[in-house]
């Protein structure tokens, strides 16, 4: 198979196939959107593919990530250790500064 440079002059060699079949419609509104970015239809849905595929790639890492941060703060403030000795002093400052 013949390789290819892309945008960032990286080349890659294609070797797997996609296929789809869409109505006329949906066709000629990509072709429309292609010819306006001056790429081949083929280019244009290759790229728009690889960006969405990103994007949920990157958008399920964030949720990973998210769910992974609550659970760990949860784990500390149930695990949470003792107050130490300075901890304590400075509880007991702030309540006579504040309460009288």
């Amino acid at each position: 198979m013949p390789a290819v440079a892309n945008s960032r002059t990286r080349v890659t060699t294609r070797s797997e196939r996609l296929e789809a079949r869409v109505s006329r419609e949906t066709k000629a509104l990509c072709q429309k959107a292609a010819e306006i970015q001056g790429r081949t239809l083929t280019e244009f849905l290759v790229q728009s593919a690889l960006e969405a595929a990103k994007h949920t790639l990157r958008e399920h890492e964030f949720v990973e990530l998210t769910r992974r941060d609550r659970i760990a703060f949860v784990e500390a403030l149930l695990k949470a250790p003792a107050p130490n000795a300075r901890l304590q002093r400075a509880a007991v400052r702030h309540a006579r500064m504040f309460e009288g």
